[in-house]
């Protein structure tokens, strides 16, 4: 039994209809879990959402969460996505209180070493984007401290497997998620 707690990420494909988020979430509550990140957006088919979820755990009860996860009825499918096979990336959005041209350029400076965007600039202040792994945008913030920041914002992490894995599974009866359509 492994009793080390870790991060995992699990990656959630629902229907998209209203409530679908808060049965998940609910289901988490229940277990004891607190969300260290989540992040929910439709897929290429706009019928279907895509759920990232990171909680701290252990292995044994993450592989648990996947199983009683699976069972609820808006849930197409889900996988637990391991650290090495797993392509993981969130958007940090800082403004930043700026006095005068040189600190600006400073904090410039500072984005073009992390790949950040400067997505708006005036007299008094600058906002960057950042994508990038959690490690990265904490380094970024980390860097950025001495600064004055005016607001910060995290979008939590999304993710996907590396090469040609993908979440689709075989695991739930075909026709379960048919209800209320013409089965011939």
């Amino acid at each position: 039994m492994n009793n080390m707690e870790k991060t995992y990420t699990l990656s959630v494909l629902v229907d998209n209809e209203p409530g679908v988020l808060s049965q998940v979430s609910r289901m988490f509550t229940r277990k004891g879990y607190n969300i260290e990140s989540l992040a929910v957006g439709t897929t290429h088919d706009p019928t279907i959402s895509r759920i990232t979820i990171e909680i701290k755990t252990t292995k044994d009860k993450a592989e648990l969460t996947c199983n009683q996860v699976r069972k609820l009825l808006p849930v197409h499918s889900v996988k637990l996505l391991s650290r090495d096979e797993a392509i993981k990336r969130e958007l940090l959005m800082i403004k930043l209180a700026t006095k005068d041209s040189l600190e600006r350029n400073e904090i410039m400076q500072i984005a073009n070493i992390f790949r950040a965007s400067v997505i708006d600039v005036s007299t008094s202040s600058i906002t960057l984007a950042v994508i990038g792994d959690a490690e990265k945008n904490a380094a970024i913030e980390s860097l950025l401290e001495h600064c004055r920041i005016m607001e910060l914002v995290r979008t939590g992490i999304v993710a996907l497997e590396r090469g040609t894995a993908t979440i689709d599974e075989d695991t739930k009866e075909k026709g379960e998620f048919d209800y209320g359509k013409n089965v011939l």
